[in-house]
């Protein structure tokens, strides 16, 4: 089994799109994953990993949520 990473910076009020990601990470893979973790950061981070792999970046990355979920699922 593997585990999500969501970090997020608190000054920027991120908080609230790592929530929604989380959800949307449960929802549609909870039976496939041990742990979905929040991270809080700062200096602009929005990172989400798969067992220490980056799936998403938002230095490099378009926002959307169901894109991060499928780059979860593929790597599965």
């Amino acid at each position: 089994m593997s585990e999500v990473s969501i970090e997020y910076c608190v000054p920027c009020g991120f908080r609230e799109r790592a929530l929604d990601v989380e959800r949307a990470v449960l929802n549609a893979l909870e039976g496939d994953l041990d742990r979905v973790s929040l991270v809080m950061g700062d200096h602009g981070v929005f990172r989400v990993s798969l067992d220490g792999e980056t799936v998403y970046d938002k230095d490099e990355d378009d926002y959307d949520v169901d894109d991060i979920v499928r780059a979860i699922r593929d790597r599965l």
